[in-house]
C-alpha cells in the first residue's frame, strides 16, 4: 500500500512538472514571437517566471520588461521587493551590464589605470561634454587611489555628429589615450579612418538608458550618478 501511495505521488508530481514545463514553453514562444514583431533582430537573452502567475521577466540585452504568457501585455517598470527593500529589476540589469563589460575587448575601450587597479569603472563619455572633461582631469587622482577608468564612446548628438567624428579620430589614433586627452582639452585631432566601436557603443549606451554624460558604472554593473567629485566617487566605488 505504501509503495502504491509513493508511486502515485511521484506520478502526480511528474504530471504537474510536465504541465508546468509545457506552459513555460508556450509562454516563451508567445513572448519571443511578440518581440520579434516589435523589435526585429533584437535578441531575447532570458525569460523566467516571477512571483506573479502568468507574468514573465524578459531580459532583452541589458533591459528588462515584463510580459504576460500569451505575449499580449507588456509592462515597463521596476519590480520591487518591499520586504527585502530591494529593486529586483535593477539587480538583474546590473548583472546584464556586468556580463557585457566582461566581454568587451581591449580595443573597444580606452583605459586609464594604475598597474594593479583595485576597482574599475566604465564611463560613457563625450569629448565635448564639460563634465566629461572635468572627470578626465580627476583621472590621476582616481588612479592614485586604485581606481581604473575604462572609457566607452557616447557622442550625445548622435553618430552623425561632429563630436562622433572627433571620437572616431580618437579611437583610430596610434596613441588613443593621448588623443582622448587632447580632444577633451579642445585640441584638433587628425581625422583618420579605421574600424571603430563608436556606433556600437553609442547604441549600447542607448540600451543602458544613458541620457547624459559622463554615465558611470562599476565593474559589477551598478549604475552610479553622473559626475561626482573624486573623493566621493572613490568612496562609492570602494563601498
Amino acid at each position: 500500500m505504501r509503495k502504491l501511495l509513493y508511486f502515485s505521488v511521484i506520478f502526480f508530481c511528474l504530471n504537474i512538472l510536465s504541465v508546468y514545463a509545457e506552459e513555460n514553453s508556450d509562454a516563451e514562444k508567445n513572448i519571443k514571437n511578440t518581440l520579434a514583431a516589435l523589435i526585429p533582430g533584437e535578441t531575447v537573452t532570458r525569460i523566467r517566471t516571477t512571483p506573479f502567475d502568468n507574468l514573465y521577466e524578459v531580459l532583452v540585452g541589458p533591459d528588462i520588461i515584463y510580459m504576460s504568457g500569451d505575449g499580449r501585455y507588456i509592462l515597463k517598470g521596476d519590480l520591487l521587493d518591499m520586504q527585502k527593500r530591494t529593486n529586483l529589476s535593477e539587480n538583474e540589469r546590473a548583472m546584464a551590464r556586468e556580463y557585457i563589460f566582461q566581454h568587451l575587448t581591449k580595443d573597444e575601450y580606452i583605459e586609464f589605470s594604475p598597474v594593479n587597479p583595485e576597482h574599475i569603472i566604465y564611463v560613457f563619455t563625450d569629448v565635448d561634454c564639460a563634465y566629461c572633461r572635468r572627470l578626465h582631469r580627476d583621472v590621476p587622482v582616481l588612479n592614485k587611489n586604485g581606481v581604473g577608468v575604462r572609457y566607452l564612446a557616447y557622442p550625445r548628438a548622435g553618430i552623425s555628429s561632429r563630436t562622433a567624428t572627433k571620437m572616431q579620430a580618437v579611437w583610430c589614433s596610434a596613441d588613443r589615450k593621448q588623443a582622448l586627452t587632447d580632444a577633451k582639452n579642445g585640441k584638433n585631432i587628425t581625422v583618420t579612418q579605421c574600424r571603430n566601436p563608436i556606433e556600437k557603443e553609442y547604441k549600447l549606451g542607448q540600451k543602458f538608458g544613458v541620457r547624459g554624460t559622463p554615465a558611470i558604472y562599476t565593474e559589477n554593473g551598478e549604475e552610479l550618478s553622473g559626475y561626482m567629485p573624486p573623493d566621493e566617487l572613490i568612496s562609492v566605488v570602494r563601498n
